[in-house]
């Protein structure tokens, strides 16, 4: 009897023992994050009528929670509060109690994607802004013509934005309209952190202005289709520059116009002296930026590959065709029958 009794008190104790270190397993479990590293994290949707069960389950299967078993002891021994449907922003570095309290907390706005595109000019920006009904016709030009209005991460001297605004999709919280503010502020960040601060040491070397940059490549996104030719035609371009020649990009022309491919006005602006953005007529930079360049452009107008061309040409294909002289460029012409 005594053998017995003190069998069943070895089983209680080793029970009792199982059960301390499976709940300082969980506690530990549950207070140690998967990955102290991640920062940044990543959007989790949590579907409206989700269980903590279910929701455990998805975040398991995400890599946010190491074990389920876990996961479920957890809830059993504390509970947990309400999670809110919607996205929310989780980071492997959160330990459990972090992730349950953050998928308490209000989700992330609904943000919708909008679609910049490279070369748009201010007013091209405005009127797809306008024809999507994301907000009014012309509040987008109003809106830029303030840059004080703005967080400006690099230097800046002019009356607008005008080739500053990078292209590119930018999340922006859904409303009607939308909040122009957060959209243009988001994509003065985006040419900060794209082009100026991580090239800030080369822009500050290279013996021009952050200004001159950006003009140049503006010229480059409408002149040049191929990124890869782009560096090429930047060193043509800044010769002619510092040779006083005029830079006779016909891209410069179209930027006064309603319609960018309305061709009688290109010719007839082509013609107009008194128009400060023709190139062909005067020499040296026009006054600003022509519309929004990439990065690819804005690298090659900050690292312009030197040429012994002074003339281009780009035939029926959008092919370029290069010549070190006017004779040779006239062959050009003659060869790929453009005039």
């Amino acid at each position: 009897m005594k053998k017995v009794l003190l069998a069943f008190l070895a089983i209680i104790i080793l029970g009792l023992l199982g059960l301390v270190g499976t709940w300082r397993w969980v506690e530990s479990s549950a207070r140690s994050p998967v990955d102290a590293a991640d920062t940044t994290g990543a959007e989790v949707d949590i579907i409206k009528g989700s269980t903590l069960q279910k929701i455990g389950a998805q975040l398991h299967e995400l890599g946010y929670v190491p074990s389920l078993f876990a996961f479920k002891v957890y809830l059993k021994l504390h509970g947990a509060p309400e999670p809110k449907a919607g996205k929310h922003r989780l980071k492997k570095s959160m330990n459990l109690p972090e992730l349950l309290t953050e998928l308490a907390a209000a989700p992330l706005p609904d943000d919708i994607p909008i679609t910049i595109l490279e070369g748009w000019r201010i007013r091209d920006i405005d009127a797809f802004l306008a024809e999507k009904g994301l907000a009014p016709a012309g509040a987008y030009l109003e809106a830029v013509r303030t840059p004080s209005r703005f967080k400006l991460a690099f230097p800046f001297e002019a009356a607008d934005l005008e080739g500053y605004l990078y292209p590119e999709t930018f999340a922006v919280p859904r409303a009607s309209p939308i909040d122009l503010n957060v959209l243009i502020q988001r994509q003065l960040d985006a040419f900060s952190e794209r082009f100026y601060t991580p090239y800030k040491t080369e822009i500050d070397k290279c013996g021009r202005s952050l200004k001159d940059l950006v003009v140049m490549a503006s010229l480059l996104e409408r002149e040049e289709p191929k990124p890869e030719v782009r560096p090429k035609v930047a060193g043509l371009l800044f010769k002619r520059l510092d040779a006083k020649n005029p830079l006779g990009v016909d891209a410069t022309s179209r930027y006064a116009l309603a319609d960018w491919n309305d061709r009688l006005a290109f010719l007839k602006q082509l013609r107009d002296p008194a128009d400060p953005y023709n190139t062909r007529l005067h020499a040296g930079l026009p006054p600003g930026p022509i519309g929004a360049p990439s990065l690819p452009s804005l690298l090659a107008a900050l690292k312009p590959e030197a040429s012994e061309f002074w003339y281009y040409l780009h035939d029926s294909s959008q092919t370029i065709h290069f010549a070190k002289d006017a004779a040779g460029h006239e062959a050009n012409r003659k060869k790929y029958n453009v005039y």
